[in-house]
């Protein structure tokens, strides 16, 4: 009897307790009616009195991408043509100015420019805030909409204004669509160093980062010939998830490359390092700057969380969520933010990026410009340069040429860091590692 009572209790306290919350579910689910029914009257309203005659399917297209602008930057609707244009970039080839941009207080703000592009090459840089497409302000606009009024055809001219941090006026850059093939991996020999510069996560990163590795380490003559590797993740906007794990995996053994956590714990996922180092253990040096974006802040963070690499530059872009894309019926896809991802020691990037460890801007100016002709003259004069000078005798043949080797090496250095100061500072804190030997 005592079982039995408890029993009874407990299904009378259960039924005392799921009733106020089946009333409240019922209440909100009669809410949410009501709402599709104000919609719906809306709807009705808008074509059958509005000024002019509406596209209804356009207008419910609205509706919807409406409804996902309205959650963050990132969520939207893809029109079908948008939604094959999207598969066609992951693949590395498309149509526009090649900017990647995001929406910032009603305006466009680019994230980065994509190297080799026009945008690139009109002098676009990460920051810049675009106000007005060929006259027309985007101001009120959605991202999309924005997007819409930047393309065209390729070949045809289009002038975008711009404002700039440290730009007293805003002013315009004319610009010549064109079609943008992306190259995802560019290498190159520094030195003793391998420079690999990521310019997007798309199908083609890893293994166009394999090949150009493997390449250039055979021409430097092997891994013993090599410093270290500078892994350029600069002006870099992101891209696909699975590919910035399989550049993370590429140059660590072990451990967690990143987490994401989505609305249900359960949902959440981790993905960890297999063995296996591409670099051979060899130092590594990822740059970073404003510009760098979502997968690249996942190469980043899981380098930098693992002590892998020392990361060189300026504080990173910080988008912290993955996107699905949801095909949807009608060709259309619907892309939704699901889920924040986490470094390896658990922290979200999300609004705060990536920061280096070492902090180094990159000059507007190039270093040295106000040095004038003659002091530099000065500078470079030596003992060589003396009258009646003593010879050095005390030298062979072969360490004359090894020093006059590693001077060439030297003044290489010098004209890289006039060009591109925050890769001369890689390269040289490669140098300082190598020197120091490998740990016993």
């Amino acid at each position: 009897m005592a079982a039995l009572g408890g029993t009874v209790a407990g299904i009378v306290a259960t039924t005392q307790i799921a009733g106020p919350l089946v009333a409240q579910e019922s209440a909100r689910n009669s809410t949410v009616y009501e709402q599709l029914d104000l919609f719906g009257d809306i709807f009705e309203r808008i074509r059958a009195q509005y000024v002019e005659e509406v596209d209804e399917k356009k207008l419910i297209e609205a509706a919807i991408n409406g409804m996902l602008t309205s959650l963050d930057p990132h969520s939207s609707y893809l029109s079908p043509d948008d939604a094959a244009n999207m598969r066609v970039q992951t693949r590395g080839e498309f149509g526009g100015l090649g900017i990647e941009v995001t929406q910032e207080e009603g305006f466009v703000k680019v994230v980065s420019p994509i190297d080799g592009t026009p945008a690139e090459e009109a002098g676009i840089e990460a920051g810049d805030f675009i106000t007005h497409v060929d006259g027309e302000s985007v101001l009120g606009l959605t991202l999309d909409q924005a997007v819409d009024l930047m393309r065209g055809p390729v070949g045809s001219e289009i002038v975008i204004t711009v404002v700039r941090e440290g730009e007293a006026e805003p002013f315009d850059v004319s610009i010549i669509r064109d079609t943008i093939k992306l190259t995802a991996v560019r290498s190159r020999n520094e030195g003793d160093a391998v420079v690999l510069r990521i310019t997007t996560f798309n199908e083609q990163t890893t293994p166009n980062l394999i090949e150009g590795l493997k390449k250039q380490v055979e021409e430097a003559g092997g891994m013993d010939k090599i410093d270290g590797f500078v892994l350029d993740l600069r002006n870099n906007p992101g891209g696909l998830l699975n590919q910035a794990i399989k550049v993370a995996d590429a140059f660590l053994e072990k451990g967690e490359i990143v987490s994401t956590r989505g609305r249900n714990p359960e949902d959440g996922e981790r993905f960890n390092a297999t063995p296996g180092d591409l670099a051979d253990g060899k130092p590594i040096v990822v740059l970073i700057n404003g510009g760098s974006a979502s997968a690249s802040e996942i190469v980043a963070g899981a380098l930098k969380d693992h002590r892998r690499a020392i990361v060189v530059g300026t504080k990173s872009f910080g988008k912290g969520s993955v996107q699905t894309v949801m095909p949807l019926r009608g060709e259309g896809a619907m892309r939704l933010t699901t889920a924040r991802y986490y470094t390896p020691s658990g922290r979200s990037i999300q609004a705060l990026g990536v920061s280096p460890d070492i902090v180094v801007q990159q000059p507007r100016t190039r270093p040295g410009a106000e040095e004038d002709d003659g002091s530099k003259a000065r500078k470079s004069r030596s003992e060589a340069d003396l009258r009646g000078r003593l010879n050095n005798d005390s030298l062979t043949e072969d360490e004359i040429r090894q020093i006059e080797e590693d001077r060439a090496k030297a003044e290489a250095s010098a004209e890289l860091r006039e060009k591109d100061y925050q890769l001369a500072y890689a390269i040289d804190i490669l140098k300082g590692l190598s020197a120091l030997g490998p740990k016993e």
